[in-house]
């Protein structure tokens, strides 16, 4: 596997696999991987000729009071696992390769970047989400991008991003992977103790809760938000948000038609976690 620092270098190594007919895979990420970033590299490497990993802490996704310095880094360790896995390229560049001085372009994609998380972190979150992954979609030129569900919201603004503007890309959304508890596995994970963490898998277990009211037939929202509100009351956690939205344009629902995104964000000890479920439709 080959690290590769500049933008010059990777549009290379792309440009000379696609002369021997490859097809290409990326992974966007930004370090610290678990299981679920793993499950992305294989899902690349069983589809892809060339699997290109990105590694890029993202400073315009971060807002003034969020995580950007103490954010989880682990470039060798990182580089090692992505290897394991049969990446062949890691592309870790530096911030000012991404935005060298004088960037003033920004991807800003409406109606979907101002609920839930928009809402939360504000809509810049998205706005840096956005700009990002359209300029790593324009140096790798992938045929397939690989994003985990767990950042639900971020693969419906990709997808978005993709449509309108015509991007030559297939974003493949993958199953989140969860911790043995239920826990959706997450970079941030990391931030909580012993007691947090144990706190933090009535998340999941607040979902399950709500979908099992579903798989039996409820409908109306308000039932189904408040089988998670009553599990996470239960455990001591104050929500960010519990929303039930459409899964695919996100606006707000009072009942589960079409399939839902059943979504939840809260603190918990040191840690902002999110997770979902998808509650299907009958339609």
């Amino acid at each position: 596997m080959r690290i590769i620092r500049t933008i010059a270098e990777v549009r290379d190594a792309v440009r000379a696999a696609r002369d021997t007919g490859a097809s290409v895979g990326l992974v966007p990420t930004m370090g610290a991987f678990h299981e679920g970033h793993l499950s992305l590299i294989r899902r690349a490497r069983a589809a892809s000729d060339l699997v290109v990993v990105s590694l890029f802490v993202n400073p315009t996704q971060f807002g003034a009071n969020e995580d950007l310095g103490a954010y989880p880094r682990d470039e060798a360790g990182d580089a090692a696992l992505a290897e394991a896995e049969g990446a062949d390229i890691l592309f870790a560049p530096a911030v000012e390769e991404i935005y060298p001085d004088g960037f003033a372009t920004t991807i800003h994609v409406a109606g979907l970047t101002e609920v839930l998380d928009g809402a939360s972190r504000g809509t810049h979150h998205f706005d840096g989400v956005a700009t990002v992954v359209t300029k790593l979609f324009g140096i790798v030129r992938p045929d397939v991008a690989y994003f985990g569900q767990k950042d639900a919201q971020q693969v419906l603004v990709v997808r978005r991003v993709v449509r309108d503007l015509d991007l030559d890309v297939r974003i493949e959304a993958c199953p989140i992977v969860r911790e043995a508890d239920g826990l959706a596995m997450s970079s941030r994970n990391v931030y909580l103790d012993p007691a947090a963490r144990q706190q933090a898998a009535a998340l999941n277990r607040a979902l399950d809760a709500a979908s099992a009211l579903h798989q039996h037939g409820e409908r109306q929202s308000e039932p189904i938000l408040d089988a998670v509100r009553r599990v996470l009351a239960e455990a001591g956690i104050a929500p960010e948000y519990i929303e039930l939205r459409d899964a695919d344009d996100l606006h707000e629902i009072t009942r589960v038609e079409n399939d839902a995104l059943l979504a939840v964000a809260a603190r918990v000890g040191a840690a902002r976690l999110i997770d979902n479920h998808i509650l299907r439709g009958d339609a």
